[in-house]
């Protein structure tokens, strides 16, 4: 869940306070668990580590990632997650939080899933190790799939219907997998997966970068529902299950959903409508010829409802201080002057030269016309 991007840095005003605002530490700490956070130094694994480091019901925090942060209360060790040396730096530790993932639209998809998968199974072997108990992987509820039959919203014990052909979908289904086997290998070891719906202050996904176009590409038939989870309620939600206030697998998310409709009328910005085979086969060419980071998978997640609900945070007492509405505007905001067309980001002067909104149709229409035209060759 780690971040190049330095605008997460902003919203950390809220996760670590100034030294003046600092609560006074008291002895509840001492009772508190020690809890290791990886990918500690950037995105949502910075803002848990100054959260938690700036807790009364947090013990001591240790903090892993390839580089050293900048969150002073905590321990810190610099090492890559997939060394086996991790477990002698979580000794000690009651819980571990692993965010070291990288879903980077333009990593190596290969290189991307060696790192996921070979990450996620050395903490969950090093945790077990050295006595551990508890392990909380952060996937996203795309592991659910976006289907046009899904239930609005789905239930957080719903089938995981996912395929892997959007990014990282493959490698978060196949870090479940490992969540779901490590207690049976590992008796003692609790794994808790938390699943946020789409994740905003700053990220940079196929998602977010949806809403980076001049025009909200919808494809015709479709009926896309939008609920988004922002990266100050995770953090809140990773620190229940750090504390144990929760367990299992569980969705993190705004209450409720925003229709193509309200997304449209929220933030200005108008759709351009498209054929399902048109933006389908033609999203499938751009990225195969390497014109766009993101698989034609991906579209599925702009095009039918994958909501679910947050009960079992609400049933222990846990609510989202975002609504949906308000975290719309806060991507808005900060993909001001971002400019995005079929997914593939574009400097200013390459986005005044491309035509915004007439680009997209001529992109996405002249991929489509290429596929056609080959093909009535073959026939002749």
């Amino acid at each position: 869940m780690s971040s190049p991007d330095p605008q997460v840095r902003a919203a950390r005003n809220l996760a670590d306070p100034s030294p003046e605002s600092k609560p006074t530490k008291n002895l509840s700490r001492s009772r508190g668990p020690v809890v290791a956070v990886t990918g500690a130094a950037t995105g949502v694994g910075e803002l848990l580590t100054a959260h938690l480091a700036a807790s009364d019901e947090i013990k001591q925090v240790i903090a892993i990632d390839e580089r050293r942060g900048e969150v002073s209360e905590a321990t810190w060790h610099v090492l890559d997650v997939r060394d086996p040396a991790i477990a002698e730096k979580l000794r000690g530790a009651d819980v571990v939080v692993h965010l070291a993932l990288d879903l980077d639209l333009e990593t190596d998809p290969a290189a991307r899933t060696a790192y996921n998968v070979r990450g996620t199974q050395t903490v969950l072997t090093a945790a077990a190790a050295v006595g551990v108990h508890r392990v909380v992987l952060c996937t996203s509820a795309m592991v659910y799939g976006a289907l046009p039959d899904n239930d609005l919203p789905l239930s957080e014990d719903a089938e995981l219907r996912a395929t892997a052909e959007a990014t990282g979908v493959g490698d978060l289904l196949e870090i479940e997998r490992l969540g779901r086997r490590a207690p049976r290998a590992h008796p003692g070891l609790n794994v808790t997966v938390v699943r946020p719906a789409v994740l905003v202050g700053g990220t940079d996904t196929a998602l977010t970068r949806y809403f980076e176009s001049p025009r909200l590409l919808v494809v015709a038939g479709s009926r896309p529902a939008w609920q988004f989870c922002h990266v100050d309620d995770l953090v809140t939600a990773l620190e229940y299950a750090a504390l144990e206030k929760i367990d299992g697998e569980f969705a993190v998310g705004c209450d409720g959903w925003l229709e193509q409709e309200e997304v449209e009328t929220l933030s200005g910005v108008r759709r351009m409508e498209l054929p399902s085979a048109v933006a389908l086969g033609a999203a499938a060419r751009l990225h195969r010829i390497g014109l766009t980071p993101s698989p034609a998978g991906d579209l599925a997640y702009t095009m039918h409802p994958w909501v679910v609900s947050v009960s079992r945070l609400h049933d222990v007492g846990w609510r989202p201080r975002w609504s949906n509405e308000d975290v719309l505007a806060a991507l808005l905001e900060e993909v001001e002057g971002r400019h995005t067309l079929a997914g593939r980001r574009l400097g200013r002067k390459d986005a005044t030269a491309a035509g915004a909104a007439g680009a997209t149709v001529a992109l996405l229409g002249t991929a489509a016309l290429v596929r056609r035209a080959r093909k009535a060759r073959r026939r002749f």
